[in-house]
């Protein structure tokens, strides 16, 4: 089931929050505030985490669940669960995709092309083209790219990671989970420059790496089609990139490597000596490589 049934749920939370909000005290309300506005964050939030972000104490937070109804912290998030249900996968995402096509190859062209057509036309409007020039003054200065994505994104991460090295800046991936993930940013330091592919879900390995690269005083770039979502609050620089999966259809993950390629050129265009000075370099270590009197 996709979250866009969302809305034919029942919300406990939120019928709580209307009836009961208006009677807490300031501190509790900015908490019960918070968890209504920010559910996503909250699945996978402790109960420091909330205080932090609502500048109040864990025992704060613990009061103002209970005081919406619920019986603690796993309780809430147990409601929030079932009201989110889950996410589709990309097999559901596919089947549903094709059978709204009309069964010839027509309909499959247009749906890509119209998909990619929106995605040019969102991206060439002036918020977007302000956006990607102030990314490029983050890029142009940095010690090291880190570039993160999971699943398909994970793989525009590691091609992206190569055309940055390309052009003489150092990039890395942040592309996995678990431990292996954690070995990957172990590797970032101040005066690196984070570029994010982050949807709604607020999942650990994106909130995790969007809290290391804060930590540093990392700027962050995201690159994203959800606007209001966990990582566009704490973004420094918000490029707004059309995925076309909407209503539960596949997305088109070639909109988001549009966008990184546009970055990418715009960087090595302000930068164009270095750029050359890299490619050379790069060919003459080629050369290098290949058997005695090849060229």
């Amino acid at each position: 089931m996709s979250r866009n049934s969302i809305k034919s749920r029942v919300d406990l939370l939120g019928e709580r929050y209307r009836l009961r909000a208006p009677t807490l005290s300031s501190g509790l309300q900015a908490v019960a505030r918070y968890i209504h506005d920010h559910r996503e964050v909250v699945l996978d939030a402790t109960a420091l985490e909330i205080a932090n972000a609502t500048n109040t104490s864990d025992a704060t937070v613990v009061r103002a669940v209970q005081a919406l109804g619920f019986a603690g912290l796993r309780d809430l998030k147990t409601t929030l669960n079932a009201w989110f249900g889950p996410a589709m996968n990309s097999e559901e995402k596919m089947s549903a995709t094709v059978s709204e096509l009309s069964c010839d190859i027509n309909s499959g062209i247009d749906f890509v092309l119209s998909g990619h057509k929106h995605a040019c036309d969102t991206l060439s409007e002036p918020h977007n083209r302000e956006a990607v020039a102030k990314a490029v003054t983050h890029l142009i200065d940095a010690r090291q790219v880190a570039l993160f994505g999971i699943n398909a994104s994970g793989i525009l991460a590691d091609y992206s990671a190569r055309l940055f090295t390309r052009i003489g800046i150092p990039a890395v991936t942040l592309n996995r989970s678990g431990i292996a993930l954690a070995e990957q940013l172990i590797g970032l330091q101040r005066g690196d420059v984070l570029i994010m592919m982050a949807q709604k879900s607020a999942h650990r390995e994106g909130m995790t790496a969007l809290k290391e690269a804060k930590r540093l005083g990392m700027p962050v770039i995201l690159l994203t089609n959800a606007l209001d979502s966990a990582f566009a609050k704490q973004a420094d620089v918000i490029i707004n990139v059309p995925r076309g999966g909407e209503n539960g259809r596949m997305p088109l993950h070639g909109t988001v490597l549009v966008c990184l390629e546009m970055l990418i050129l715009s960087v090595a265009s302000a930068t164009s000596s270095r750029t050359v000075k890299t490619m050379k370099r790069i060919q003459d270590l080629n050369r290098s490589l290949k058997p005695s009197g090849k060229k």
